[in-house]
């Protein structure tokens, strides 16, 4: 990784390309969940993650420098902080978040129901999985598989944000206030999902959508403030997006053992975007924001 000069021009042009592509998906999904299915709509954003890279591309940033090999011996203790970390940090959330709402707790699959209908429960129940034991098995793939298939799908995030908008940030503003602009950008680029399909929060919480969006820009600067963090100390993309991957994963589990409608609580938690669950994550955001960086 090499010394970045700030490039207002590449800059500007990558911002316009990755939030006006992305922003015409996410009113294309909407209308897929809408009028199609939850299931089409999910996929379609899942694709959405890949317009950083396009952005990057279409700007003319170069991609050679920005750390593509994993160099794995080197960065041990760092993988081992993305990939159980974050997940750390979700359950230090979601207890928190239990203790102080306690009748929100839901081992019945509500969840589940609300997702896959009736017939997802009815399906799991038949090849004699109780939900408890659906949540286990969830847990275990978090924890192994699922960090590494959300990291290939991640990178098309990381490559954009960290890889190219994070250093051109950092660059013009410093460390710390690059960081904190960063994850704000990062916020806003998910907005029309926020209000268009309860993107996170739902819909039935008070302030919609801005609240949502404010309690999303909370999330989105730690969340970056680690992402960037991990990508300084390895020099290589493969860092942030498997931390990237890490919280999206295991973010999808204390939804998965909470009832599915909990109103203007959906702003606090339980999963790591709560402002209550995602103190920890801050937390520990903060203590990394002002740490030196390390690049190779």
């Amino acid at each position: 990784m090499k010394k970045v000069s700030y490039d207002r021009r590449t800059t500007m042009k990558y911002l316009l390309y990755t939030f006006a592509i992305a922003w015409i998906i996410q009113l294309g999904a909407s209308w897929v969940v809408h009028h199609v299915s939850l299931t089409a709509g999910r996929m379609i954003i899942a694709a959405m993650m890949f317009v950083p890279l396009l952005g990057t591309v279409l700007s003319g940033c170069s991609l050679k420098e920005m750390g593509w090999k994993p160099q794995i011996r080197r960065n041990v203790k760092l993988i081992l902080i993305g990939w159980f970390v974050p997940a750390i940090l979700t359950v230090i959330g979601a207890a928190l978040y239990f203790l102080f709402f306690p009748g929100h707790f839901d081992l019945s699959g509500d969840s589940l129901r609300q997702v896959g209908g009736e017939e997802a429960l009815a399906q799991m129940q038949a090849a004699g999985i109780s939900y408890p034991v659906y949540i286990l098995i969830s847990l275990i793939g978090c924890l192994t598989y699922a960090p590494v298939i959300n990291t290939f799908i991640s990178l098309g995030e990381e490559v954009g944000w960290r890889g190219f908008l994070y250093p051109q940030l950092k660059a013009k503003y410093g460390t710390v206030k690059g960081r904190l602009l960063g994850g704000i950008i990062w916020s806003i680029w998910h907005w029309p999902l926020i209000w268009l399909i309860g993107y996170e929060y739902g819909t039935e919480y008070f302030g919609f959508p801005v609240s949502g969006w404010l309690a999303f820009v909370v999330f989105a600067v730690a969340a970056g403030i680690l992402c960037d963090w991990l990508y300084d100390q390895s020099g290589t993309i493969w860092l942030p997006s498997l931390v990237h991957g890490t919280i999206n994963a295991a973010a999808t589990l204390p939804a998965a053992v909470c009832l599915s409608n909990t109103g203007s609580a959906a702003l606090l938690g339980p999963a790591p975007m709560g402002l209550l669950a995602g103190l920890p994550l801050l937390v520990f955001a903060a203590i990394l924001l002002k740490k030196p960086g390390q690049t190779s």
